[in-house]
């Protein structure tokens, strides 16, 4: 009679077995704890430490159930156990029930902890929060030229507005990691500072040609989809750097369309000011 192979031997003594219904009581204890933590403001180095343990736990659990069987005596050493003697098929069922039961106990902590426990932590909820009135998102400038090079003067000129924008005392600036996801025109504006939680919303457009560029610039209230203002810059691009931070310097200058005042209560004014077009 041949000697059975690894595999059929680990499946014999139930060990992948044991090592299932182990994941599987894991995975609910871990639920359960994640949600019953917080309950009694326990903190949540608990739950780490608690996986830590179960990870360390797994090989030793593993070699126990290789070298030791359930037997209708207790536990004894597999080894002393008689083959008419042994019970590991019927074993194997029972630990097949728990595994249902406790993958069924799993599921159903995870379902509650996402659709019951969080369900007012949603994006669509969060999104109703009321956007601060001094607040604005640069969204990605829109490349009109067909050298598609271009796209990188065009990524450097919201990057400049951004920079001169966040340094602005009062005035909420969303960084360019949360908006780059959006289109520089997206169809629904308002969804958009819903999700950014922004009042006003700048658009741009760049456009080269023969050395000289166009930027258009678009301040919009977001919430009446109307114009603040707006702005066509053309100019040489002979230091492209100069271009940008002199068209970003501009931008930040009509501070009245972002409802900031200065000190004494009255709308701060540049001389500048008047370069805008007030739609």
């Amino acid at each position: 009679m041949s000697k059975p192979s690894f595999f059929a031997e680990l499946k014999r003594r139930n060990v992948l077995r044991a090592g299932a219904l182990y994941i599987g009581a894991a995975w609910a204890l871990s639920q359960g704890l994640a949600q019953l933590l917080p309950v009694f403001d326990i903190p949540n180095w608990v739950t780490r430490w608690f996986v830590i343990a179960v990870i360390i736990g797994f090989p030793f659990a593993m070699l126990f159930s290789w070298f030791y069987e359930w037997t209708p005596h207790g536990i004894q050493r597999e080894s002393e156990v008689e083959q008419n003697e042994s019970v590991t098929r019927a074993t194997g069922k029972k630990l097949d029930r728990w595994i249902i039961a406790v993958l069924a106990i799993a599921v159903v902590l995870l379902l509650t902890n996402q659709f019951v426990l969080h369900k007012d932590e949603s994006p669509a909820t969060a999104t109703q929060a009321p956007a601060n009135n001094k607040s604005i998102a640069v969204l990605p400038f829109e490349n009109l030229s067909d050298d598609k090079s271009n796209a990188y003067f065009a990524s450097g000129m919201q990057d400049e507005i951004l920079t001169r924008l966040a340094g602005i005392h009062d005035l909420k600036v969303i960084s360019r990691t949360s908006t780059e996801q959006y289109a520089s025109r997206p169809p629904n504006l308002k969804i958009v500072a819903e999700q950014l939680g922004v009042a006003t919303v700048l658009e741009g457009s760049v456009q080269k040609a023969e050395g000289k560029v166009r930027i258009n610039l678009q301040l919009i209230d977001a919430r009446s989809d109307s114009h603040l203002w707006a702005q066509n810059y053309d100019r040489d691009l002979k230091d492209v750097f100069a271009v940008q931070s002199d068209v970003a310097e501009k931008v930040a200058e009509p501070r009245p369309a972002l409802g900031l005042v200065d000190s004494s209560g009255s709308a701060e004014t540049s001389p500048q000011t008047n370069h805008s077009a007030h739609l």
